[in-house]
């Protein structure tokens, strides 16, 4: 795996197939969907819209208000 060093540059990710294919790779590696997005940003230069169309959408917990009685 890369090492985010900010002195050096990073790859660029722009093809669809490889951008899959890093996401793939890096979602074995990874324990949650944002650790995948933290991994993806440090190591490589994105398309984040991109990214998000490739990840599954997270939807937030409904929260619901308790019952009146």
């Amino acid at each position: 795996m890369l090492h985010s060093d900010p002195l050096q540059p990073r790859p660029t990710l722009v093809n669809p197939s490889h951008l899959a294919s890093a996401v793939d790779q890096l979602g074995h590696h990874a324990s949650s969907q944002a650790e995948v997005w933290h991994l993806l940003t440090q190591n490589f230069i994105v398309d984040l819209d991109a990214v998000a169309i490739l990840l599954p959408r997270s939807e937030p917990e409904p929260h619901w208000l308790p019952t009146r009685r």
